[in-house]
């Protein structure tokens, strides 16, 4: 079975929340809550350029604890 790795996860889990945050932000959204689900947005945005500029990423290290393969 292939199991799915840490950045793999952590790609999937970033991609999730700004589509959601994105549904429930756009006023034009049919899911519409708030536009302050739009920081959420960005706070997922600025960790993911974090991250690849210090090659560091908080949740990889946690899943990696969990016992989640490491992946390439």
């Amino acid at each position: 079975m292939n199991t799915l790795s840490t950045w793999q996860i952590v790609r999937i889990a970033a991609g999730s929340f700004i589509l959601i945050s994105l549904a429930l932000g756009l006023p034009s959204s049919p899911l519409f809550v708030s536009s302050w689900w739009l920081a959420f947005t960005a706070f997922v945005g600025l960790n993911l350029l974090q991250s690849g500029v210090t090659k560091w990423c908080l949740m990889e290290s946690l899943l990696a604890r969990l016992g989640v393969r490491r992946g390439n």
